[in-house]
């Protein structure tokens, strides 16, 4: 999702740091891009109209902390974050926490994924259904409870439970008491209909939850600013979580929704898997749209997924031989996909002429396991020293791991890239530090910190 107008953000950044001078032409023609690309992505008419506006008049009146082609970025970056806000801050406290959203949003899985979120962080978080009028709603969050640990509840055993919404509420919260966090999944409907903002009111009257999320599909286009005012007016809405994110939809209408409440953006799901769900933090998800990277996201990313001995950190002294490169993917595997991992990194600053196309992401399991098999025909010289690797060797690999010339081949040129990646990241401009981008005269990490 939203990978086109990541795309053409990126390539409006790169014309603005390949500028010769910037003036009132180049900043007109910076905002149609930035317009085109908006649209295109379904944000709000009435938003573009208001950031085009702000960014013309920055980029052309305020005052130069930093050389022009710089100050203009930093407009550009500072202007989209305000669009979708800051981000919400939730607290790792005890709290309760309320879901409300349409059906088919995605709300229910939701809520599992954001008890598993508040575990991962060392809470213990319970839910409780309140949706009786889906019959597989219950059904399906107690499987995905069940599936992470998480203690559940749906007052099965009430009288006139289907009547009984807020006795249902009321004693799960009991129930729960002891417990850091209280997710409440309410019902949801196909349509905002009076008798479910009426329902949500009593809830949020009756327990005043601490948070009051609200989910929306990334596919729902400009409605979803008329959802979040809504429901923003019946209980008032204090973080937004949109799911559906690794799907194809445009997803501008959503990440937009913010402007009709007094929130922002809390979680985004990127998946179906209940760990598919992240903190949302505006400054690197902007950075990534404009391929700045997202350093941040990535070590919390690799906090939570990996362990000490998971990382080989021989590597970045300079050597990088095959079974590196196999310990190394099965590290990256734990963390997710590769194309999330990559699209964190900033790419663009690194310096290397390297296509990252989606064949370079689709490193399945699959496909490691083949690539393992190949391994395990290699001599250890060849493990060690992949450049000895020739046409009768490639054949005899290929022989002996039942696989092709043609994949052996894939393997030694993915070592190939990656090696060439790991020595950029390591040479003589030093260890650490993140290379120049290209066309523009300051370091990347330097300019994001100047513009933060």
């Amino acid at each position: 999702m939203l990978e086109k107008l990541s795309s053409s953000l990126k390539g409006t950044i790169w014309k603005i740091a390949r500028a010769k001078r910037i003036d009132k032409q180049t900043v007109d023609e910076l905002v149609r891009d930035i317009q085109r690309a908006l649209i295109l992505a379904d944000v709000k008419i009435s938003l573009v109209k208001e950031l085009s506006n702000r960014i013309r008049e920055r980029s052309l009146k305020e005052k130069l902390a930093l050389n022009p082609r710089e100050h203009v970025i930093k407009v550009v970056y500072e202007e989209l974050i305000n669009i979708i806000g800051r981000g919400v801050e939730v607290p790792l406290a005890a709290q309760k926490i309320m879901m409300v959203g349409l059906h088919g949003s995605g709300k229910t899985s939701s809520c599992a994924k954001l008890a598993r979120y508040f575990q991962k962080k060392g809470l213990k978080p319970a839910v409780i259904c309140a949706d009786v009028y889906r019959p597989a709603a219950s059904d399906q969050l107690r499987q995905l409870c069940n599936k992470i640990g998480v203690p559940f509840y749906d007052g099965a055993n009430l009288p006139d439970r289907k009547k009984n919404v807020l006795g249902i509420v009321k004693s799960g919260v009991k129930e729960f008491e002891k417990y850091d966090v209280e997710i409440i999944d309410t019902a949801g409907r196909h349509a905002l209909e009076e008798d479910m903002i009426e329902e949500i009111r009593d809830i949020e009257a009756s327990i005043k939850p601490e948070q009051r999320f609200l989910v929306l599909d990334a596919s729902i286009g400009q409605q979803a600013s008329v959802q979040a005012k809504a429901f923003d007016d019946a209980i008032g809405i204090t973080g937004i979580i949109i799911t559906k994110m690794d799907g194809t939809a445009k997803g501008g209408g959503a990440l937009s929704a913010v402007s009709e409440t007094n929130s922002g953006v809390a979680f985004i799901g990127t998946g179906e898997k209940v760990d598919d769900f992240e903190k949302f933090e505006s400054d690197g998800f902007i950075s990534r749209l404009l391929g700045m990277g997202d350093i941040k996201s990535l070590i919390e990313m690799a906090e939570e997924s990996l362990k000490p001995e998971d990382v080989d950190t021989d590597i970045l002294k300079g050597k990088f031989t095959l079974k590196d490169l196999y310990k190394q993917l099965e590290a990256v595997k734990k963390m997710g996909p590769l194309k999330k991992i990559m699209q964190m990194l900033p790419l663009g600053g690194l310096g290397l002429d390297i296509d990252f196309d989606d064949t370079m992401y689709q490193v399945t399991e699959d496909k490691l396991k083949r690539f393992k098999v190949m391994m395990d025909s290699m001599t250890e010289e060849e493990l060690t020293e992949p450049k000895i690797i020739d046409g009768s060797r490639l054949r005899r690999i290929a022989r002996g791991s039942g696989t092709k010339i043609t994949e052996v081949n894939e393997l030694i040129k993915y070592h190939r890239t990656m090696q060439k990646m790991m020595k950029s990241m390591t040479s003589g401009r030093g260890a650490g530090k993140i290379p120049m981008m290209k066309g523009m005269k300051m370091p990347m990490g330097r300019m994001m910190k100047r513009m933060k």
